[in-house]
């Protein structure tokens, strides 16, 4: 009589023993897989890349506060080439001066041959781990103006400094490397 009860009792439902079809496993499956983890995209990491032999060590303003009445601004340079300079035979020093609301800018290059830039006397010895790396001063001059040709307003800018090895080539120079960007910051009254 007690099953009898229970049966009474109990409400009726599906049968829960169904088997979920394949499609729409498949379906699930295949959705789960596109949904980015977010644990593992916080354990990817950005590749390592060493610092390329170009180097810009030092970056020089002068002077520190500009006006346009002074004169030009001189951004003096510090450049460190590779040992080996692998057939480049062009040093392009390039800068990018803007204003914060970068309405006003404007773009600086110098380029000269990296021939002669090797300091150390040739009779030094067969041992070229013992030769210092060259290095080179480039002196890039902005005159105040913007890329309109008007004198750049008040306030801070930022630069960014880049420099390039070329070699030329048939078609014209070609980037051999690159250094990383330096970046900072002056204040023109």
């Amino acid at each position: 009589m007690a099953s009898l009860l229970h049966r009474q009792t109990r409400p009726s439902c599906p049968q829960t023993n169904s088997v979920i079809p394949p499609a729409l496993l498949l379906c699930c499956l295949s959705f789960l897989l596109l949904i980015p983890s977010g644990s593992a995209e916080a354990k990817r990491k950005a590749p390592y890349r060493p610092q390329p032999d170009l180097r810009i060590l030092s970056i020089t303003p002068w002077p520190i506060s500009y006006s346009f009445q002074d004169g030009p601004l001189n951004i003096a340079i510090e450049i460190e080439l590779p040992k080996d300079l692998d057939g480049a035979t062009i040093l392009e020093v390039s800068s990018l001066i803007s204003s914060p609301s970068k309405r006003s800018m404007r773009f600086l290059s110098n380029r000269q041959p990296v021939g002669a830039a090797d300091p150390s006397p040739p009779n030094q010895g067969p041992s070229s781990e013992s030769k210092p790396k060259p290095q080179l001063a480039v002196t890039l001059t902005w005159d105040g103006l913007d890329q309109n040709q008007k004198t750049a307003e008040q306030g801070t800018y930022s630069y960014e400094v880049r420099a390039k090895l070329l070699a030329v080539g048939e078609k014209g120079p070609r980037t051999q490397m690159v250094s990383w960007p330096r970046r900072g910051t002056l204040e023109v009254r």
